[in-house]
């Protein structure tokens, strides 16, 4: 299980790795990098696709967070203040290049591998039509989803990599993308319905 991303979880030995790295503390700032870059890399690759990209980006990402270390006030989880500023690169990455792809439903590595695709289908496919875990063994089912992700809206793509992959909360998504709450439950609501409507039809 993914840890929360609530301000409330910072420990305290994070708390002092945070002070540390914004008194240039370069040990504490490699600490923070080596805890949050595998989950940072594996998010931004889900979105940009390609890995040389995702690599490159997690490394842009903080380089930006160690030059605004210390404008990190604490509101937030510090993971939830590093993933506004990775997924806001990457966006702004893949608009340059004109589109966003979806690599891959189940790119994290961990124990968490493999459960995004039958979480993804849970949320979308009515137990009576289809099994999920079944459903999220099977490749070609795992293609199918990729390629009707692909036909969704950036903005629809995005949150529902957010709230139905990365698992954060509505909150979350909202401070992440700098958009009201009301805007991030709509447009993941709109998200899920096209995507189920082109599930449904394939898996019918």
């Amino acid at each position: 299980m993914k840890e929360p991303l609530d301000g409330q979880n910072r420990t305290l030995e994070e708390d002092v790795l945070i002070r540390q790295a914004q008194h240039g503390d370069l040990e504490a700032a490699g600490v923070l990098i080596v805890r949050y870059q595998d989950r940072l890399y594996n998010t931004i690759l889900k979105i940009c696709s390609n890995p040389e990209d995702a690599a490159e980006l997690t490394q842009d990402t903080f380089v930006k967070v160690l030059e605004k270390i210390t404008e990190f006030k604490g509101k937030s989880s510090f993971y939830t203040w590093l993933f506004r500023i990775g997924v806001n690169l990457t966006l702004n990455f893949c608009k340059r290049r004109g589109h966003l792809s979806m690599r891959s439903l189940d790119a994290p590595v961990g124990p968490e591998a493999g459960e995004a695709s039958s979480r993804l289908l849970g949320y979308l496919m009515c137990q009576d039509k289809a099994d999920p875990v079944g459903l999220a063994q099977n490749k070609e089912v795992r293609e199918i989803v990729l390629k009707a992700m692909g036909r969704l809206e950036e903005e629809q793509r995005v949150v529902l990599v957010l709230r139905d992959i990365e698992g954060l909360s509505y909150l979350e998504i909202a401070e992440i993308l700098d958009m009201e709450l009301g805007t991030v439950k709509s447009r993941i609501s709109r998200a899920r319905a096209g995507l189920r409507d082109m599930l449904e039809a394939v898996l019918a």
